[in-house]
């Protein structure tokens, strides 16, 4: 991989009016750059500050005009987010100040603007984040909630690269010994064991296999729940969804079969993000239109994460609330008793808890009465594929694929062994698989997979 020798800068804040905002640059020209338009008020220009020390001045740009005053901060290298030498310009916040800040940087010879995510990936190329760190940056910046706050920052510090790291420790150090036992074959040293090999090859599975289990939570985390509203026409499906949204994205009427296809939101329920879905009821029709709408509704209960299935408290359960029950997996579905302020003792929920759904709420969506209560139960559904944070997570495609690669080769390094094979084919599943390890963690890449990582990073980061 290139390290680039340019020196780069970019307002590291969001655009738009704030207290502040902050100019970042970084490279081997960055501090004889500030040289030449920062003036302090009192002390030393830049250059002559020792790192992690700043400056109270006026920043002016090549006609000697003051632009504003700002403080400079000096990171010296390797001691810098970048591990090169760092300058960070804070001054009044607002678009216009911050970018004829940045303009007057960029005609420094050998200063450019920075290309999205470059700070950070300088980060990587230079040491001081292992990819998986460096992607966890990106997690930071998106969190949507607490959760998701506290498992990015677990990540930043290196709990999925400690792990990885213990994986390919196991595996080198395994390809090691089969290297010596094939390479000396005449000296005294101990043959390889097989049934002992097959044993710590089963841990390794195990262990990985229970990293791999992270990846559902981590997409919580990022993507949220794909959450369906499901049942028959005119049980409320569509009050809640506006009750839960904030807003009247669903028409609401007493007519059965308003909502004829899927309408989508995506809101933030406690500490879950929700993507939420208003189907269509489930009923028989012979209207072509609401067919289709019938149809659609029953396919997103298969491709759902979690179903809030609505039935109406005030009428006895009907043909329609049954076929509903025989197509919900109980495993993902709340049932949500609703128009509990209607309550009527010929709503039999006795047959319904048969179903043994993951929770049952009673809710008023018209009164909101009892939100509170659904809200509960969809944290605790949500917390139920929660791992520790401190035991690292798969959090994106990329690790995913990566790891399922490195499960598979250590799988048939596994079945090599169980049927007999020479310990060469052992070694060669082996190498597959570190080499699989050390793409997740960035130890061994190429350009093109680290340009991908770093595009969906902010100018700035």
């Amino acid at each position: 991989m290139q390290y680039s020798t340019d020196t780069i800068a970019a307002v590291a804040t969001p655009n738009g009016s704030g207290g502040m905002a902050v100019i970042r640059i970084s490279g081997p020209e960055a501090v004889s750059c500030s040289d030449q338009f920062f003036q302090p008020l009192r002390g030393k220009l830049p250059s002559q500050m020792e790192g992690y020390t700043c400056s109270y001045g006026y920043f002016i740009n090549a006609n000697h005009e003051i632009l504003d005053d700002v403080v400079l901060t000096v990171f010296r290298n390797p001691h810098s987010y970048t591990g090169e030498d760092t300058v960070e310009i804070s001054c009044h916040g607002g678009r216009y100040l911050s970018q004829k800040i940045l303009r007057t940087v960029l005609t420094c010879s050998r200063v450019r603007l920075a290309e999205a995510g470059e700070f950070t990936k300088r980060a990587f190329l230079n040491g001081k984040l292992s990819l998986t760190q460096a992607e966890a940056v990106a997690d930071l910046i998106s969190a949507s909630g607490e959760n998701a706050v506290r498992y990015a920052r677990t990540l930043r510090d290196g709990a999925t690269f400690r792990k990885i790291s213990a994986f390919s420790q196991v595996i080198l150090e395994t390809l090691s010994d089969l290297a010596v036992w094939a390479d000396y074959p005449d000296e005294d040293i101990p043959n390889i064991d097989a049934d002992t090999l097959g044993v710590k090859m089963q841990q390794l599975l195990s262990d990985m296999h229970q990293l791999m289990s992270s990846y559902d939570y981590g997409k919580i985390l990022r993507e949220g729940l794909h959450t369906v509203i499901a049942g028959k026409p005119n049980v409320g499906k569509s009050t809640l969804f506006n009750v839960l949204s904030g807003c009247e994205r669903s028409i609401v009427t007493d007519i059965a079969g308003t909502t004829r296809d899927v309408v989508e939101e995506q809101i933030r329920l406690g500490d879950v993000i929700l993507r939420l879905s208003d189907t269509a009821g489930v009923h028989h029709t012979a209207d072509t239109v609401e067919k289709i709408g019938v149809e659609r509704s029953l396919s997103s209960l298969a491709q759902a994460d979690l179903i809030l299935a609505v039935f109406d408290m005030s009428q006895p359960l009907s043909d329609e609330d049954r076929v509903l029950l025989d197509k919900l997996p109980a495993e993902k579905t709340i049932l949500v008793y609703n128009k509990s302020d209607k309550s009527s003792a010929a709503f039999n929920q006795d047959f319904l808890l048969q179903f043994s759904p993951v929770d049952t709420v009673e809710i008023s969506a018209k009164n909101q009465d009892n939100i509170t209560e659904l809200q509960n139960a969809v944290e605790h559904f949500a917390a139920r594929h929660a791992t520790p944070a401190e035991d690292g997570m798969i959090a994106n495609e990329r690790q995913r694929v990566c790891l399922e690669n490195a499960i598979s080769a250590v799988q048939e390094a596994a079945d090599a062994l169980a049927m007999g094979f020479a310990l060469d084919a052992v070694t060669v599943s082996l190498d597959a698989a570190a080499d699989a390890l050390l793409q997740l963690t960035g130890e061994r890449v190429t350009d093109k997979v680290v340009d991908t990582v770093f595009s969906r990073f902010c100018v700035g980061k």
